[in-house]
Order: C-alpha cells, then sequence, then structure tokens
C-alpha cells in the first residue's frame, strides 16, 4: 500500500511540479477570488467550482502546461455551473 502512494506522488509531482509550489500558486489564486465584491454573493457551487479552476490554473502554471487533461477538467467545472445558471 505505501508503495503504491510513493508511485502516486512520484508520478504526479512529475506531472503536476512541486506539491509546495503548487499549493503557494493556488493558494493566492485563491485569495485574489476571495478578495472581491461578487465572491459572498456566490453560491457554493460557483464558489467551488472557481476554487477547483483555480486548482486546475496552479497545477498547469507550476507543472505540464500541455497536459491536456488540466484544462479539459476546468473547462468542466465551469460548465456545471452554467449548466445549473441555466436551469434557474
Amino acid at each position: 500500500m505505501n508503495d503504491s502512494i510513493e508511485q502516486t506522488l512520484q508520478e504526479r509531482g512529475t506531472r503536476y511540479g512541486d506539491f509546495s509550489e503548487h499549493a503557494r500558486i493556488t493558494q493566492n489564486l485563491k485569495a485574489c477570488m476571495q478578495d472581491t465584491p461578487n465572491w459572498h454573493d456566490l453560491s457554493f457551487a460557483q464558489k467551488e467550482a472557481l476554487e477547483m479552476v483555480a486548482h486546475k490554473l496552479g497545477r498547469i502554471l507550476n507543472g505540464d502546461p500541455h497536459y491536456h487533461d488540466s484544462w479539459h477538467d476546468a473547462i468542466g467545472y465551469l460548465k456545471l455551473v452554467e449548466r445549473d445558471l441555466r436551469s434557474e
């Protein structure tokens, strides 16, 4: 089990870069978003989608910027909010 976790961490580090640096980038992006006039007017789903996009952006900025899945995932979170807004 432990070897499996170490292997996963190694793979993620290769793809997304150093976790501490990714965390620094992502937390700074989230802090910028939260320090805006509209943050408190957003729904939980909207906030979560934006925070997940920030997470994906942190991976793109810190790791492999050509990894399709990171870009695809970011679009997916925004699409979920768009669906919610269209159904209202």
